[in-house]
């Protein structure tokens, strides 16, 4: 049977041999109480790679930042978020819901914030206003086409947040992504942020999990609210050893990701009714506008299904990703079915 060609996110990602091995050979114990030997050796591997004093495995990238806002702040603060992002449009509310906060979106160009624009909405307490605690910071940005945020725009708002006295909270659920399309090693990211998290289980595909890096006394309060959250897993070593293997495995191999993501880009950009400028595809992940007098997007994601191709609506287009099971046949086989539909 013809497989589906799936890129309607790299979450989708199937565990490879290596990982199914690892879960079924994996020492385990019980990681609430501490004692599970592959959870410590992948959060021990995880914060040696941020350069971080500690980290945490989580069962998601959204209960990863949650945790981190929650212990960052308390209850009437402020936080800052871009106005696309992620933890503010897609994590179902935990800012207010979790930790009781009140976010202030400021808006950014791919995901840049302007650094004066930061500094003016930081805001001290008064019986009026809430004191802003903490910034979070997206890299890749999912919203702006996997847009990857500069080095200097990251240092710049690091330092309007040292002036101050604010935290600083990277979303780097693909920051693998970033660093491997910009050359900027993982490290020096993550130095401009007090905690930072990523996912395994996306482009890495990892079945689940995400981890959470910080200083060690964060962590510790981390490891609290995660029990607090229901986060707590029990021989959890077994979804830990496909970590590992994300991490020292499957972390080179993304730089194929990008490459079939801008053939794609280039080869559907000059279509008629796309919106889409190629050059500003700089990792895995496409967002593009379509208005086409025949196709209104909902028709159209459903003609590409019924071709047993998978994509995902979202506000004013569509979204494609691509992931280690997106292969070269899956982007020739999208994009002669892109021309088929628009040209015809």
């Amino acid at each position: 049977m013809e497989k589906y060609s799936d890129f309607r996110s790299d979450t989708v990602t199937r565990p490879t041999e290596a990982m199914r091995r690892a879960m079924a050979e994996a020492e385990v114990g019980d990681d609430v109480l501490g004692d599970d030997p592959t959870v410590h050796k992948l959060e021990a591997l995880a914060a040696e790679i941020m350069g971080k004093e500690a980290a945490l495995f989580v069962p998601s990238g959204t209960m990863g930042n949650a945790i981190a806002v929650k212990v960052w702040t308390r209850e009437l603060e402020e936080v800052i978020v871009e106005a696309r992002s992620h933890i503010y449009n897609m994590e179902s509310t935990h800012l207010t819901f979790i930790s009781r906060v009140n976010p202030r979106p400021l808006p950014s160009w791919r995901g840049a914030m302007d650094p004066d624009e930061v500094a003016r909405n930081i805001r001290s307490a008064s019986v009026h206003t809430p004191r802003t605690s903490l910034i979070c910071l997206e890299n890749t940005h999912n919203n702006w086409s996997g847009a990857i945020v500069p080095l200097n725009n990251l240092k710049a708002i690091r330092e309007v947040a040292d002036r101050y006295g604010v935290k600083v909270h990277l979303d780097g659920a693909r920051i693998f992504n970033a660093s491997l399309a910009s050359g900027v090693p993982v490290k020096e990211y993550a130095r401009l942020a007090d905690s930072i998290m990523f996912c395994l289980s996306k482009g890495l595909s990892a079945p689940v999990g995400s981890m959470l890096a910080g200083p060690k006394e964060f962590i510790d309060q981390a490891r609290r609210v995660r029990k607090a959250l229901g986060g707590g897993m029990r021989q959890a070593g077994v979804l830990a050893a496909c970590g590992i293997i994300a991490l020292t495995q499957m972390v080179e191999r993304l730089k194929e990701d990008h490459d079939r993501a801008k053939k794609l880009a280039r080869a559907i950009a000059e279509l008629p009714g796309i919106s889409l400028n190629p050059e500003e595809i700089e990792t895995n992940i496409i967002i593009f506008g379509l208005n086409h007098p025949r196709w209104p997007i909902p028709s159209f994601l459903e003609e590409l299904k019924r071709r047993r191709i998978l994509a995902l609506p979202v506000t004013g287009g569509i979204r494609f990703v691509t992931h280690k099971d997106i292969d070269d046949d899956d982007v020739d086989r999208t994009i002669a079915a892109f021309q088929e539909l628009l040209l015809n």
